[in-house]
């Protein structure tokens, strides 16, 4: 028998959260998949959204040339856009979008002898200050890109840097300099601003923005994790990943026995515990406290002590059918990763890329 930590994928799931992403904005929206689609495999979520998805985004350009030569044609919108001024004639040939968001983009992008022109989602940096031109050198570069031989549109686009806050006041604020730097530009635009956080928990953007001009940008949402911890729609989104093993050992300490590495935990009374094949090498995170979530055969119970590289422990005290070989689901429906994810200092984004050296089932039921 093969080691038991399995991840099952619900395409299903996948599909369902893309519609939630679409139903909360009018428009357009492309579905997030860098990164492997967040730990969830890209070309597999890519062809459960085939003849539906408007359109797909990945960091880097060998991202969408896997989804090309797995038969995706859609639309694919390079995030980061190009790196050298030699993988331009790659995006011609691949057909793909590309973000421009430095100057010397711009310059490459102007000079370049393409065999034809290229979507352009030209990024402007309306707060966040990691990519974008700023507001002044954005009219500048609106203003070179437009009309030129290597430029078939332009989507005027940011990234929200605070949405997954509801009390912070800089969403409204990077929205109001998205928009009045717009203005000055001579035509009416399509536009892309919103993530999976303002599609979610900002329906002032239906007043701010031209919904039905807008491509939106689902990400975390797509995986059924909530970007805010607090979500204010929390039966919206189903759970993508369910990450799951089985205890492969028991053991019964009494008062003061401590275990694992550090012996970081020690039994406060007689206890049963069980040993599960999962661990940090798994995608499981190290930094995970003691009580954090964890079910057994269907009932919730908690993590004990230090993760290890390999395995973990979950007390069985109170499941007494619990035993060798009892399903344990780590995150999934019953454990939401957001809950994993809080005990151990982190967010879900992380724990969906970091899953590894696990057998990876997919689901689809519309394929069956």
């Amino acid at each position: 028998m093969s080691r038991p930590t399995t991840v099952h994928i619900r395409l299903d799931a996948f599909r369902h959260n893309y519609r939630m992403a679409k139903q909360q904005l009018a428009g357009k929206a492309l579905a997030v998949i860098k990164a492997n689609a967040y730990g969830h495999g890209a070309v597999h979520c890519a062809k459960a959204l085939k003849n539906e998805a408007d359109g797909f985004a990945v960091a880097t350009l060998e991202e969408a040339l896997q989804l090309r030569e797995a038969g995706i044609a859609d639309p694919i919108l390079l995030l980061e856009g190009f790196f050298a001024a030699a993988e331009l004639s790659v995006i011609v040939q691949h057909d793909l979008c590309l973000v421009v968001h430095a100057p010397w983009q711009v310059d490459i992008l102007l000079a370049a002898k393409l065999a034809r022109a290229v979507p352009v989602w030209l990024k402007m940096d309306s707060g966040m200050h990691r990519l974008g031109l700023s507001p002044h050198a954005y009219i500048k570069a609106y203003q070179q890109l437009k009309g030129h031989h290597n430029v078939a549109s332009i989507v005027p686009m940011t990234h929200l840097a605070n949405a997954d806050n509801l009390s912070s006041g800089h969403t409204m604020q990077q929205l109001a300099v998205f928009q009045t730097t717009l203005a000055d530009l001579p035509t009416a635009h399509t536009s892309s601003v919103a993530n999976s956080a303002a599609i979610l928990a900002w329906p002032q953007l239906n007043q701010v923005i031209n919904t039905k001009q807008h491509w939106s940008r689902p990400g975390i949402m797509l995986y059924g994790a909530h970007p805010i911890m607090q979500p204010v729609q929390p039966d919206l989104l189903e759970p993508v990943m369910h990450f799951s093993s089985r205890i492969i050992a028991l053991r019964q300490l009494e008062k003061g026995d401590a275990i694992g590495y550090g012996s970081l935990f020690t039994a406060d009374k007689a206890m049963r515990i069980g040993v599960v094949a999962c661990g940090y090498a798994d995608g499981y995170p190290r930094s995970a406290q003691t009580g954090t979530p964890i079910a057994v055969d269907g009932t919730m119970t908690r993590l004990l002590g230090c993760v290890s590289m390999d395995m973990l422990y979950v007390d069985l005290s109170d499941i007494p059918t619990a035993g060798l070989n009892s399903q344990v689901e780590l995150w999934g429906k019953q454990v939401p990763a957001n809950w994993v994810a809080q005990s151990a200092g982190t967010i879900a984004y992380e724990l969906f890329c970091n899953v590894k050296r696990a057998h990876f089932d997919y689901f689809d039921p519309a394929n069956i």
